[in-house]
């Protein structure tokens, strides 16, 4: 059991681990699992029950201590240290030393290149951690868990920023892993890798304990009625697709330095565009470029119309155009501030500010239609944010924009980190938000959602745009070609044509 103010996060639970297996833990999010995963790693104390190790009671007094006892853990939220390299985040408070002080880095750097090359990872170990995208980093945490000794692997969400084929390479690390002698403990709210990596599944709702099964006698589906308590609609593509609606924003000739390199596209109103691309494309980067959270050495930018050379996000936002970021952690939330406060940060300028005052009455009443609309689990609108879960984190950054009423909106990565369910509303969200006119940027690893989602789909490869697909000819074939093909083939989409600023 474990509670903390305000709410009881774990209650009666349980949990078994056998030698030999991957035990998929799955729920919604705010279900309990990574409370659990805290527990078992000593970040957190239980306020009630034990746990038991090879048959005898447990006590660790952290991650590093459960690290050294056998017990490797991969947290959902990135724990590295930015400004040291891939070796020292690898083998921090474990380097080779000279003597009682000085440090080897040759010895380090081949260290963590043996332990790069034995996991197939593609990672330069002398790179500073901040110059690597989410997915790398990702990568670097998992190569940091497997270079101890563990007997057992527990992953949070080891998959949410990388790509499908990414992902395969993970799991063909995991049955690596897995002898007589270890087990996973693996958490994923992307249920199509169940059927693949799990032999297992253990079901959480709201704290409590709900079923376990093998995974051979159940479908996708009975695991996600059972996680959400109901029966979810079946996935459809995207609706009202036309040709006939007007651009409202055009890149032409995009380029960032060093890895957007020439992206054309234009976004319609009232249309969701899936931008697709393995690791490395530069999505994220175009988007970022885009509105000027980096620095554009070429390419024209016209909204509405109009050139327009952004200098911020902030001066993006003010004209009316949204981003939520990949990595919410450091670009999305201020962690230590209110659910509240982070919600109507985007519109303090204009709705909830007069005469020099900010109508607090005004920002509370619109975040709290916002927390309903989009199921934020928290007790009140003056919880931290740091103590949310991943998956309503990400809600209260896209309450943010809904507050702010964007006419344009980027989303990059948005269900990342959430629930099956959550994924449900917020695939419904958006489709509403383009019916009734909103524009839709969304950047995904993922390629069910960008196909399930998008109007048409710009896939981009090695930091240009290789092709544009509508609807009815995307699929998984025609968008992975395109992803793997470093040439543009198709880059000047069908129908539309600019219109002036209204």
């Amino acid at each position: 059991m474990k509670t903390f103010p305000g709410v009881r996060a774990l209650s009666e639970m349980h949990l078994e681990l056998h030698p030999g297996e991957v035990l998929a833990l799955v729920g919604e999010n705010g279900a309990g699992k990574s409370t659990l995963m805290k527990l078992l790693a000593g970040v957190h104390a239980p306020d009630a029950g034990e746990f038991r190790y090879l048959g005898r009671p447990l006590a660790v007094r952290g991650p590093r201590d459960a690290a050294e006892q056998g017990l490797a853990i991969i947290h959902q939220e990135l724990n590295l240290m930015p400004a040291l390299t891939v070796a020292q985040n690898l083998f921090i408070g474990r380097e080779p030393v000279l003597g009682r002080f000085l440090t080897r880095p040759s010895r380090l750097h081949a260290r963590a290149r043996e332990l790069l090359d034995r996991l197939g990872m593609a990672l330069d170990p002398s790179a500073p951690v901040a110059s690597l995208s989410v997915a790398e980093q990702q990568m670097v945490e998992i190569a940091k868990a497997l270079s101890y000794d563990a007997r057992v692997l527990i992953m949070d969400e080891p998959t949410a920023a990388l790509t499908e084929r990414e992902a395969d390479a993970l799991h063909e690390l995991v049955r690596r892993f897995i002898t007589p002698e270890t087990g996973v403990i693996y958490i994923s709210h992307r249920m199509e890798e169940l059927g693949r990596i799990a032999d297992r599944v253990q079901v959480i709702r709201d704290g409590e304990f709900v079923d376990t099964f093998p995974m051979a006698e159940a479908s996708v589906q009975d695991v996600i009625t059972k996680m959400v308590g109901r029966t979810l609609p079946a996935e459809t593509g995207p609706q009202d697709v036309r040709h006939d609606r007007p651009v409202i924003l055009r890149a032409d000739g995009l380029r960032s330095l060093p890895l957007v390199r020439d992206v054309s596209f234009d976004l319609r109103e009232g249309e969701i565009l899936g931008v697709a691309g393995l690791m490395g494309a530069g999505r994220t980067e175009m988007a970022r470029a885009l509105i000027g959270s980096l620095p554009r050495q070429a390419g024209t930018i016209t909204y509405r119309g109009r050139r327009m050379d952004f200098r911020s996000p902030a001066q993006a936002a003010r004209h009316g155009i949204g981003y939520l970021p990949e990595d919410r952690k450091q670009l999305g939330l201020l962690l230590e501030h209110s659910v509240q406060k982070n919600m109507e940060l985007s519109a303090l300028g204009d709705r909830f500010h007069s005469a020099g005052f900010i109508r607090d009455g005004a920002a509370r009443h619109a975040a709290e239609d916002q927390r309903r609309r989009l199921r934020i689990k928290t007790p009140d609108l003056q919880r931290q944010v740091k103590n949310l879960s991943g998956g309503n984190q990400q809600k209260v950054v896209l309450g943010r924009w809904l507050i702010k009423d964007c006419d344009v909106l980027i989303v990059d990565e948005p269900t990342r980190g959430i629930d099956v369910g959550a994924k449900e509303e917020i695939y419904e969200l958006l489709q509403d938000l383009a019916a009734a006119g909103k524009s839709i940027v969304v950047i995904s690893s993922e390629l069910p959602e960008v196909l399930r989602l998008a109007h048409r789909v710009v896939v981009m490869a090695e930091g240009r745009v290789t092709g544009v697909l509508e609807a009815d000819e995307a699929d998984s074939e025609s968008v992975m070609a395109l992803a793997t093909t470093p040439e543009p083939t198709v880059t000047t989409p069908r129908g539309g044509d600019e219109r002036g600023e209204r």
